[in-house]
């Protein structure tokens, strides 16, 4: 009952005096906890950040116990990005909304990819339209997709403005007009990469039509909705594009 794979680590929690309860989304086994003896020691403080690419090898009794992780550091994006807060929002409520979401030891490789991805890009220019993306992609992954080809009540291709937040489906400018007050604004982004004026206004309107379904499908079923790291970045980037709105 062992195996040593890559992680990115989503959360590490204390137990007990110095050990740690460490959730890895691994490249093959999913999402994977373990128990960390001596891994909130001096020496390791560092090692377990969220975002962090580890070699761990888990060893357990039986394949259903919590077992042992022995990890070694690849890469440490946390470090990366401690001067750099905002990006490091994002990395963090990433990590936090995959900890909360995903299923235990069911593989998603293609959601370890794109969270690799992700972090890879984060304080590049336009990071911020790959993060809402990233967070459209999520959807998809867990099987929430939203459908944003043509509208869902002419099944045109032009002019969507909107999203029904009952279907998931985008909605034109003229057959959303009377119900305007309860649909979803759609930005032009997420269905046009070729779009380049993009301001914070508009990724934060990106950000209130992904948050809005990932608090319905995909944390429906947990106890505070998203996380609180999520909701952190989301006020950040309103306060950015407020100021540079003046």
């Amino acid at each position: 009952m062992d195996w040593t794979d890559e992680g990115l680590v989503l959360s590490a929690r204390r137990h007990g005096e110095n050990s740690l309860i460490v959730n890895l989304l691994t490249r093959e086994q999913g999402r994977h906890a373990g128990l960390v003896r001596g891994g909130s020691s001096t020496r390791n403080r560092g090692l377990y950040q969220p975002g962090n690419l580890l070699r761990a090898h888990w060893r357990g009794r039986l394949a259903e116990h919590l077992g042992n992780f022995s990890c070694e550091l690849l890469h440490s994006y946390a470090a990366d990005h401690l001067h750099d807060p905002l990006p490091l929002m994002a990395l963090s409520s990433a990590t936090a909304i995959l900890d909360s979401a995903l299923p235990e030891r069911a593989p998603f490789p293609g959601l370890f990819e794109k969270l690799e991805a992700l972090i890879g890009c984060l304080g590049e220019p336009e990071w911020q339209v790959r993060y809402v993306q990233w967070e459209l992609d999520l959807l998809t992954e867990l099987g929430f997709g939203l459908d944003l080809t043509e509208c869902a009540a002419t099944g045109s291709d032009q002019d969507l403005i909107y999203v029904s937040p009952r279907t998931g489906r985008a909605v034109s400018a003229a057959a959303g007009r009377e119900y305007h007050d309860r649909l979803l604004t759609l930005p032009g982004f997420l269905r046009d990469e070729s779009i380049a004026d993009i301001n914070g206004t508009i990724l934060c309107e990106g950000l209130a039509l992904t948050g809005y379904f990932l608090g319905r499908h995909v944390m429906g079923d947990t106890r505070h909705g998203l996380p609180a790291a999520r909701e952190r970045l989301v006020d950040s980037m309103r306060r950015d594009a407020a100021v540079k709105n003046k």
